[in-house]
């Protein structure tokens, strides 16, 4: 909607500017009818006398319109529709038969028997044996010794001591007396100097190189491959099966009943007297048949069917292609920098320096001495002297004896014995038993049901429709005189079709479509 409206009011604007291609003065426009040229040209102007004045010129414009029209249409609708279909429904009716078997059941049957066994009877021996024994005796001994006998003697020595006395003696001593006196003392200051040096270093500066390399595609192609599929098939066969079907029906028979009186509807006109009617009764008769019926089994068969299938496969294809590679190549290149040195410079400062100066000084102080003195002592000195003494002793010692002695010795004497045993004996025993098994059997039987199935039919109906039609107006507007664009007041530019048509010139859309030269 919005296309075909922009294409109307192109349309629209088309048509003011081919009803407005004049020079706006009443004489018709030419190619030589430019803004450059002069009023006098176009027809207006001083030869006309009228001027460059506003002209009203009555134009037709179309406006789209929106009016609502009933249109026919033609839809699909669907109707519920009731049908009825007859299916056959599979019923297992079940038959109990009575069966007998025979089987065999282990009986246990009690039993006594004489069982004989062996028990290990002990029995007691005595016997003799001789065996050796260390008998100990003691011996008298005599064994001679050293002792080493202490002996006291007293002596006499001389020794020397120091004995302590004191004396005052007069001592001369030395001491360091401190003098502070001014001196000049010259020192070396670092003073930092800067310098400026000039150094080459090398750069690896990058660039772009094209090169050629080889790689490896996988491209694709299609190919048909033939080959035999094994396909199952339920293939239908026909037989023909035994049922038993119920041919029961229902009759309809004339009985006899009582009847009491002529209010119940009899015939007897006395009423009095019992009589009886003839009444319609609709009596079940039962019946069964054996029939034959077409049975449909299906067997699975397989066989190989041919197939032929499309399959995409990749083969290499080596390519060349164009890469771009960035390399580095050396630059040298150049840079200034201050390099700071360390200059010496002698300085001179005044001090104060501490000198130590000798003196001599005199004082009294007490003074331990020794004398050496001769003193005489006696001590007493023990010696050891050796003696040889003798002493008799006990040995022990051992001689071998030989003895007897008796011992019971116990062994196992294997002997036969007899008990009874009871034993348990399973004899088979033959029983019967009576039980029932049940069979079903498949009966048919139709069915009908009744669906509703929806069936689409065409209907022709109408709709309204909302359609755009252009309508024809005519609506009065300045012209354009022909003075050209540069003003206002002489284009009447404030006037109703500037504004109407985007607030420009009617004349520019006239250049426009005309090679004039409106800006």
């Amino acid at each position: 909607m919005l296309r075909y409206l922009g294409m109307a009011a192109a349309a629209m604007l088309l048509t003011v500017g081919s009803a407005m291609a004049d020079c706006g003065c009443g004489a018709p426009a030419s190619s030589d009818c430019g803004c450059a040229k002069a009023a006098s040209d176009c027809g207006c102007g001083e030869a006309t006398g009228e001027g460059c004045g506003e002209t009203m010129v009555t134009k037709t414009i179309y406006v789209p319109t929106y009016e609502t029209v009933m249109k026919t249409v033609t839809t699909t609708e669907c109707k519920p529709e009731e049908r009825t279909r007859t299916y056959t429904v599979k019923k297992s009716v079940p038959k109990t038969e009575e069966k007998t078997e025979t089987y065999t059941v282990m009986v246990p049957q009690k039993g006594t028997k004489t069982v004989e066994y062996t028990v290990m009877k002990p029995v007691q021996e005595t016997k003799t044996c001789e065996y050796t024994v260390m008998v100990p005796y003691t011996e008298e001994k005599t064994v001679e010794y050293t002792v080493m006998v202490p002996t006291q003697e007293e002596k006499t020595s001389t020794y020397t001591v120091m004995v302590p006395y004191t004396e005052e003696v007069e001592q001369k001593y030395t001491v360091q007396v401190p003098v502070y006196e001014d001196k000049e003392v010259t020192y070396t200051v670092m003073v930092p100097s800067y310098e400026e040096k000039t150094s080459t270093y090398t750069v690896m500066v990058p660039y772009t190189e094209e090169v050629e390399q080889k790689y490896t595609v996988q491209v694709p192609y299609t190919e048909e491959v033939t080959g035999t599929r094994k396909v199952t098939k339920r293939v239908p066969v026909q037989s023909t099966r035994t049922v038993t079907v119920n041919t029961g029906h229902w009759e309809t028979q004339m009985v006899e009943v009582p009847c009491g009186g002529c209010s119940n509807g009899c015939e007897d006109p006395c009423g009095c007297a019992p009589a009886t009617r003839t009444v319609c009764k609709r009596c079940w008769v039962p019946g069964c048949e054996t029939r034959e019926v077409p049975c449909t089994t299906y067997e699975c068969v397989t066989e190989e069917v041919p197939y032929t299938c499309t399959v995409t496969k990749c083969k290499a294809e080596e390519r060349t292609r164009t890469c771009t590679v960035t390399k580095c190549k050396p630059e040298e290149r150049t840079r200034t920098y201050k390099v700071c040195k360390m200059v010496p410079e002698t300085r001179t400062k005044t001090v104060k320096v501490c000198r130590m100066t000798t003196e001599e000084r005199t004082r009294t102080c007490t003074v331990t001495k020794c004398k050496p003195e001769e003193r005489t002592r006696t001590y007493t000195v023990t010696k050891c002297v050796p003696e040889t003494r003798t002493k008799t002793v006990q040995v022990t010692k051992c001689k071998p004896e030989t003895r007897t002695r008796e011992y019971t010795v116990t062994k196992c004497v294997p002997e036969t014995m007899t008990k009874e045993v009871e034993t348990c004996t399973m004899v088979a025993e033959e029983r019967t038993r009576t039980y029932n098994v049940t069979t079903y059997d498949c009966v048919s039987e139709e069915k009908t049901e009744t669906y509703t199935v929806m069936v689409p039919h065409q209907v022709t109906k109408e709709v309204e429709v909302k359609v755009c039609k252009m309508v024809a107006q005519e609506v009065t507007v300045p012209a354009d005189n022909g003075c050209g664009c540069d003003s206002a007041s002489s284009c009447g530019c404030e006037s109703y079709s500037c504004k109407r048509f985007g607030g420009g010139c009617l004349s520019r859309l006239r250049h426009r479509h005309h090679g004039g030269c409106c800006n």
